[in-house]
């Protein structure tokens, strides 16, 4: 395996964990806004997320775009063998982008307690059907020896892909309740620090959960972690975040929790990447339909220029990132300017 191969496989996950990072807060954020009373509160949820949710799912767009030129072959398994899941995201995505634009339009209570609801619904979808399709590249899926998907969509509900979806579900649920607890105050910051301290024992429990059964019923995601023990260091970075970011929600520091949580986002993407290296989509039927690094990335010209290119282009949205978030730092203020969402 080329060092670009390698280089591609672990900036690929980079590339994915800023999207997990990036987008998870917001999601979280939609998950919980069913839950704020009224409609002051439910628009100063809208409005902590609004400056910067679009940009969020830069990451994603930037993720897939590089999956397809870097390793075509997983692109196309991927996205023809989840097609249906990937259109229910793509739904998802787009029902809670119009709410988010449309929801505040109008006055009446039925227009506006409509669109929370799809966004609310929405953002949860989302976010549960992400952490579904990870589950299934880590089970394995069926694949021939074109590296085309053979099974069928009731396949990819299987348990162990559920329950990873569900610790996706929470890990963002934690991850948005921290920053609802940064960018508010009073009765909806108190509301905030449940729904984390919650959110936070969930994820807990079901990581403990699968990671049990990862370890029990899946060997091709252990061999990396038995040849190189210094890997167990991620889980345990894992857990510990967990626990410490519940803990500092429970006392309110929500500047601390939210590192945390990014720190538990940024741990849980590193045990993916252990456990599946150099593998990117795991045959469950023949281990000899897996695709990886070597057998499914473009050629080594290609590589190249991407990587000259994501030099050029990362910094770029990194900074305006930055930018963006240093621009609406601070708690939401529900002044007359407000009202946009």
């Amino acid at each position: 395996m080329s060092w670009l191969q390698i280089t591609w496989f672990m900036l690929l996950g980079v590339l994915l964990t800023g999207f997990a990072v990036m987008d998870g807060f917001d999601l979280g954020v939609g998950f919980w806004h069913l839950g704020a009373k009224g409609d002051r509160e439910r628009r100063t949820l809208l409005n902590s997320i609004g400056p910067v949710w679009d940009g969020n799912e830069v990451w994603l767009l930037t993720g897939g775009g590089a999956l397809f030129a870097a390793f075509a072959p997983v692109y196309a398994a991927v996205f023809s063998g989840f097609y249906i899941a990937m259109m229910l995201v793509l739904l998802a995505l787009i029902f809670r982008a119009v709410s988010l634009e449309f929801r505040s339009r109008e006055e009446s209570l039925v227009w506006r307690t409509t669109w929370d609801y799809i966004f609310s619904i929405s953002s949860t979808l989302a976010a549960l059907l992400f952490g579904v399709a990870l589950g299934n590249i880590l089970h394995g899926i069926p694949l021939n020896e074109n590296g085309d998907y053979t099974g069928t969509f009731l396949a990819l509900l299987n348990p162990y892909a559920l329950l990873i979806g569900l610790v996706g579900l929470f890990m963002m649920a934690l991850h948005g309740a921290n920053f609802i607890i940064i960018k508010t105050d009073g009765e909806l910051a108190e509301k905030a620090v449940s729904w984390a301290v919650r959110a936070g024992v969930l994820y807990g429990v079901l990581f403990v959960l699968a990671s049990i059964y990862t370890i029990t019923g899946f060997e091709h995601l252990m061999a990396n972690y038995y040849k190189v023990p210094v890997l167990w260091a991620i889980p345990l970075t894992a857990i510990v975040s967990i626990i410490l970011s519940t803990l500092y929600a429970k006392k309110h520091q929500g500047v601390k929790a939210f590192i945390f949580s990014t720190l538990s986002i940024v741990s849980m993407m590193g045990i993916t990447g252990a456990a599946l290296f150099p593998r990117l989509v795991p045959a469950s039927n023949n281990p000899q339909f897996t695709l990886t690094a070597a057998n499914s990335s473009s050629s080594e010209l290609t590589l190249l220029t991407m990587l000259i290119l994501a030099a050029i282009g990362v910094p770029i949205v990194l900074g305006y990132t930055f930018w963006a978030y240093k621009s609406f730092s601070g708690k939401v203020d529900m002044d007359s300017s407000s009202n946009h969402y």
